[in-house]
């Protein structure tokens, strides 16, 4: 996995996101629903954020998952940022919880998602995700 590789697709993608190499893994990337249906079976592990303009949570919580990206240990996940506005269903839950969902994906399977409050929850979702073994082939 630590090879270059480009991403194909049918789905029109920012240019940022290919070719995907480890110095791409090195940012938040800003996606939408169709670019993350794409990269969650292009991608080993995802770490995705749900936030909202309106939410302070996620206001406050932006920095440290931003600092995520640079710890060694989760250089093999892809983390990307998504606008919940633009989701039904995390719209929905944005506006019962007012605070921002996590999800975890390994090899295009969702594996946890959690409405999250504190950088430590935050981290031990990150840390069972990086933690999990991939099915082999």
């Amino acid at each position: 996995m630590g090879t270059a590789r480009v991403l194909r697709a049918t789905v029109c993608l920012p240019r940022h996101f290919s070719p995907m190499t480890e110095a791409h893994r090195q940012h938040v990337h800003h996606a939408n629903d169709e670019q993350l249906r794409y990269l969650i079976h292009e991608n080993l592990k995802v770490f995705a954020k749900f936030t909202s303009e309106n939410c302070a949570v996620c206001s406050a919580l932006a920095p440290p998952f931003a600092k995520f990206v640079d710890e060694e240990e989760y250089q093999s996940i892809l983390f990307l940022k998504l606008n919940s506005d633009e989701n039904p269903v995390a719209k929905k839950l944005m506006r019962d919880k007012a605070t921002p969902f996590f999800v975890s994906y390994c090899q295009g399977r969702l594996l946890e998602c959690a409405a999250l409050t504190e950088v430590a929850d935050v981290r031990a979702q990150l840390d069972r995700l990086r933690a999990f073994a991939p099915i082999k082939a």
